[in-house]
C-alpha cells in the first residue's frame, strides 16, 4: 500500500506543462504566475496548451485511481492515493517544490473516483460561474459543494483524504481567490 501511494506522489511529480513548455522552448515558471498549470500555460502558449496540460494533469489524477482499482484497494486506499498524487502536482521534489495548483489533478481522481460528488461540484460550478464570472471563485463553490455532498452521502470518512487535497489547494490558490473576490465584489 505505500508503494502505491508514493508511486502516486512520483506520477505527481509528472507536470504537463513544464513538458510543454519544453517542447516549445519556454520555461513556464518564468512567466506570468510562474505556475505549472492549466491555465498559465493557456495564458502563454495558448488554448491547445490549455487543453494538453488540463488532460494530461487530470489524466494522472484518474491513472492513479485506475491502479487503484486493478490491484483492488479499499476506496479510502485510492483516496490517499489521490491526495498523495495532488500533492506530487503541487509539490514535486525534482522542481524545488514548486509545482501547479492541483485542480486538474484533483479533477481527474474525483471524476473517476467518485463520480456523484464529481458531479456536484460540476454542477455547481457551472451554476457558480454566470453569477461570479470567475472560474476561482467559482471552484470555491464547488469544492464546498464535494464537501457538503460528502456528508450527506456519509462518505467523508472515506473520501476525508480528497477533502484534505481541496483545503491544500484552496490554500494554495489564497492570492487568485483574494484577487478575485475583490475585484468582483469590489
Amino acid at each position: 500500500m505505500i508503494v502505491y501511494w508514493l508511486v502516486s506522489y512520483f506520477i505527481g511529480n509528472l507536470l504537463t506543462a513544464w513538458w510543454i513548455g519544453k517542447w516549445k522552448g519556454v520555461d513556464l515558471r518564468q512567466q506570468r504566475s510562474g505556475n505549472l498549470g492549466a491555465r498559465n500555460a493557456g495564458a502563454i502558449l495558448g488554448k491547445p496548451a490549455f487543453l494538453l496540460t488540463f488532460l494530461g494533469d487530470a489524466g494522472k489524477g484518474a491513472l492513479v485511481v485506475w491502479i487503484g482499482f486493478f490491484f483492488d484497494f479499499s476506496i479510502w486506499a485510492i483516496a490517499v492515493a489521490g491526495f498523495a498524487v495532488v500533492i506530487g502536482h503541487l509539490f514535486p521534489f525534482w522542481l524545488k517544490y514548486r509545482g501547479g495548483k492541483g485542480i486538474a489533478t484533483f479533477i481527474g481522481v474525483s471524476f473517476c473516483l467518485t463520480p456523484d460528488l464529481f458531479l456536484a461540484m460540476f454542477i455547481l460550478f457551472f451554476a457558480f460561474y454566470p453569477w461570479l464570472k470567475s472560474a476561482t471563485l467559482s471552484m470555491l463553490a464547488s469544492f464546498a459543494g464535494f464537501i457538503i455532498m460528502a456528508f450527506i452521502l456519509q462518505v467523508w470518512i472515506v473520501v476525508w483524504p480528497l477533502i484534505m487535497a481541496i483545503i491544500i489547494i484552496v490554500i494554495k490558490h489564497k492570492f487568485d481567490i483574494q484577487e478575485s473576490f475583490n475585484s468582483r465584489f469590489r
